[in-house]
């Protein structure tokens, strides 16, 4: 020990290993890497090529949005039947209220089912619960398997007849419930559709105070599945030229007196599906009848998935109007024609649409 510091023994840099990794397997990786970034580049150019698109497809949209408004301003919302986003259904207070007039006229009403466990009860309801002191509702379902036979019998007691078994179709059914009626004024409700509140007082009363008028229908609401209201029609005064060209008339609204119904033959005609209620129409001013046009919403006309309305229009809607277009007039009109028959009652009727809309005509 001389004296000197102990030296730390030397270490040895240990040689890195050398790596591990496939240079062409890196190369492969490599080449993948490249091909999904240019499809990705791809995919963002096409993308934005589509965002391009949508947006000149918008800026199309607010060009024509305003030119399109003031169409609208010139379509009367007579025969639209979706014409707003669903809103609640807005029942005026007087339409609750009951006329003072007493010995009211009796009303038969019948209703023609099938398979409408979804809607039949609340088209009961809209009848029944009117309170109408003369009253004979009818339901005549075709043997549905639904739920429908639970609910007549739920409601049996209120009703003047009730009965569900195999028909020929609806107007079979409507020919079979009537042949339980005895009430003065007749109408007919579909499975599907409503009474709006007070309409069979407002009926009666009208009946009554107008003992030369034989046939009446009303105003339109458009309701949706969950009773909704999607729109409204609202009608000039009653036009029976017009009537021979097109059908105007709100059938959930007509009412009829049981003298002009014996005097047409007493019943509907079985060999239409849809146009059922304008042949009776047509029969019954061909027969002389006084029609009228009432200045109130009495009806709800229902726009849903299942509705035979819309199912039916072009496979035999169009044929059997056609029919009668054939059989009242001698020829079948062209489209042309028909428009400009019905031209001026359009008309009338936006302009009362409008006049309703901002107060100055009450329904």
């Amino acid at each position: 020990m001389n004296g000197e510091e102990p030296q730390p023994p030397t270490v040895e840099p240990r040689a890195e290993a050398p790596p591990t990794e496939d240079p062409e397997r890196m190369l492969a990786e490599m080449d993948v890497l490249r091909r999904q970034c240019e499809q990705f580049r791809n995919t963002c150019d096409h993308l934005n090529k589509k965002v391009e698109r949508l947006e000149r497809a918008i800026e199309r949209v607010r060009k024509y949005s305003l030119v399109y408004r003031t169409m609208r301003l010139f379509m009367p919302g007579l025969g639209r039947f979706l014409q707003y986003r669903p809103r609640p259904l807005v029942i005026p207070p007087h339409y609750r209220e009951k006329p003072a007039e007493k010995d009211l006229p009796s009303i038969s009403i019948v209703t023609p089912s099938f398979q409408h466990e979804q809607f039949i009860e609340r088209t009961m309801l809209s009848v029944l619960d009117q309170d109408y002191p003369r009253l004979e509702y009818i339901v005549q379902d075709g043997g549905s398997t639904d739920g429908t036979n639970a609910i007549l019998a739920r409601h049996r007691a209120r009703l003047k007849h009730a009965e569900s078994k195999k028909d020929h179709g609806q107007a079979h059914a409507v020919n079979l419930g009537f042949a339980h009626a005895t009430g003065e004024i007749m109408a007919y409700l579909n499975s599907d559709d409503l009474l709006l509140p007070g309409a069979l007082h407002y009926v009666g009363a009208y009946f009554k105070a107008n003992p030369d008028v034989d046939v009446v229908y009303g105003q339109r609401v458009i309701v949706n599945t969950y009773d909704q209201e999607v729109g409204r029609w609202v009608l000039p005064e009653h036009d029976g030229d017009v009537m021979l060209w097109a059908d105007f008339v709100p059938q959930e609204t007509l009412f009829w007196r049981r003298r002009i119904w014996d005097k047409t033959g007493a019943h509907v005609d079985e060999s239409f599906q849809f146009a059922l209620d304008w042949d009776l129409l047509l029969r019954f001013r061909t027969a002389g009848a006084k029609f009228a046009c009432l200045p109130r919403f009495l009806g709800g006309f229902r726009m849903h998935s299942l509705q035979k309305t819309m199912a039916i229009i072009e496979q035999v809607g169009y044929r059997e109007m056609n029919r009668l277009r054939l059989r009242e007039l001698g020829f079948e009109p062209t489209g042309s024609e028909i428009a400009h028959h019905v031209r001026g009652y359009l008309w009338r009727a936006l302009i009362r649409q409008r006049l309703y809309q901002i107060g100055f005509v009450r329904l």
